[in-house]
């Protein structure tokens, strides 16, 4: 009854994140349309940002791995901090710790962007 495919599509999804809370999977997949929740905005969206999740664990160890390999243990406190930086800054580690040539350089790096996002929040 409703006319405009995007407002169906979006309402089926909603039904079916709904009833996945109550009713068993089998059931919903012989009821709801799989291509339907595939299309929706709203699975976009959520597959999207667990992309973006996946590739920012991948690249937090892919970061941890190379400096362990090649300073052996890091401080504690340092490691924490890599879950915390943005993809973007992860990218960038990974590449400026190529010219790192001791494990202070990493630690100055990482003091250094913590005092320019405590700088850009402080100026927001």
């Amino acid at each position: 009854m409703i006319e405009s495919r995007k407002v169906r599509e979006n309402i089926s999804v909603c039904t079916q994140l709904l009833a996945r809370l109550r009713f068993d999977r089998g059931l919903l997949k012989q009821l709801f349309r799989e291509d339907i929740m595939e299309e929706s905005v709203i699975y976009q969206d959520i597959l999207q940002k667990g992309e973006l999740r996946c590739k920012k664990r991948e690249a937090v160890d892919l970061v941890i791995r190379q400096l362990k390999r090649r300073f052996g243990n890091l401080p504690v406190t340092i490691e924490q901090k890599f879950p915390n930086l943005a993809l973007t800054q992860l990218e960038d580690l990974a590449e400026e710790l190529l010219d790192f040539q001791q494990i202070d350089d990493l630690v100055n790096y990482m003091n250094n962007l913590q005092k320019n996002e405590e700088f850009r929040i402080s100026r927001s």
